[in-house]
C-alpha cells in the first residue's frame, strides 16, 4: 500500500513538473536565435523566394520577437524552416537565345604556333578559340566572369584547344569531332548566380577538352548574391 501510494505521489509530481515546464516555442529568444532567422530569411530574398518589401516586413518582425515559436512564424513557409533544401536547377544545355552576340569579344589564334589566355583577366560572353597545327590554352580559373552565361567557340584542326574553369561554375558541351576528340566534363555549381560556360566548335583530326580546375573557384559569386542583396535593400529603403 505504502510504495502503491509512494508511486502515486511521483506520477503527480511528474505530471506537475510537465505543467509547468514550459513549451520550446515558448521559451526566450536570443540573439544567436533571431541571427539563425534572419540568415534564413536573407538566403530567401536572394533566392527570390520573397521580395525586398516580404523581407524587409519579416526583418523587423524577427527584432521584434520575443519567443522562439514568434520567430518560426517568418520562417514557416520557406523551405529551410523544415530541413530542406530545394534542388537547384540544372543549367540549361544551351545559352538564353539573344543573350550571347555573334560577334566575338575575343580571338585565341594558334597557326603552327601556341597561344595561351590565362591569369586575372576579364571573360566577355563570347570567345573564339583556333588552333590550327598549334595549341590553344584558355584558362578562366582566374578570369573575372562579368556575364553569367559564356561561350567559347573552338575549332581545332590537327591542333589542341584546352579549356579550364573553376570548379563553381556551370559546365556545358555543344560540339563535336571528325576524327577527332571533342571531350566536355558537365558540370553543375550549387550557386545560382554561378556563371555557366558553354564550350561549342569542332575538332577535326584534333582535340578539344574542357574541365574544371580543381581547387580554383570564382570567389566573387557570394559578393554578388551580397550585391544582389544590398541593391534590393537600397532600392526598399529609398522608396
Amino acid at each position: 500500500m505504502f510504495r502503491y501510494a509512494a508511486a502515486v505521489d511521483l506520477q503527480k509530481q511528474v505530471d506537475l513538473q510537465k505543467r509547468t515546464e514550459p513549451h520550446p516555442a515558448e521559451l526566450r529568444a536570443s540573439d544567436a536565435d533571431r541571427d539563425r532567422i534572419a540568415d534564413i530569411l536573407r538566403e530567401a530574398l536572394a533566392a527570390g523566394r520573397l521580395s525586398a518589401d516580404e523581407h524587409a516586413e519579416r526583418v523587423e518582425g524577427v527584432l521584434a520577437a520575443k519567443t522562439v515559436g514568434e520567430l518560426e512564424v517568418f520562417i514557416r513557409d520557406l523551405p529551410a524552416a523544415h530541413g530542406r533544401t530545394p534542388p537547384h536547377a540544372a543549367a540549361p544545355s544551351r545559352p538564353t537565345a539573344g543573350a550571347i552576340p555573334m560577334d566575338p569579344d575575343e580571338n585565341v589564334v594558334a597557326v603552327f604556333s601556341s597561344a595561351v589566355r590565362k591569369g586575372r583577366w576579364r571573360a566577355g560572353r563570347r570567345i573564339h578559340a583556333y588552333a590550327i597545327f598549334g595549341s590553344v590554352e584558355i584558362d578562366l580559373s582566374e578570369a573575372l566572369f562579368e556575364y553569367q552565361q559564356v561561350v567559347i567557340k573552338a575549332i581545332s584542326v590537327f591542333g589542341n584547344v584546352e579549356v579550364r574553369v573553376p570548379e563553381n561554375v556551370s559546365l556545358r558541351g555543344m560540339g563535336g569531332g571528325v576524327l577527332g576528340n571533342f571531350e566536355v566534363d558537365t558540370l553543375d555549381s550549387g550557386e545560382p548566380e554561378a556563371p555557366v560556360v558553354y564550350v561549342d566548335g569542332w575538332a577535326v583530326l584534333g582535340n578539344i577538352e574542357a574541365r574544371p580546375k580543381r581547387g580554383k573557384i570564382v570567389s566573387d559569386i557570394l559578393d554578388r548574391v551580397h550585391a544582389k542583396l544590398d541593391r534590393s535593400l537600397r532600392k526598399h529603403l529609398d522608396r
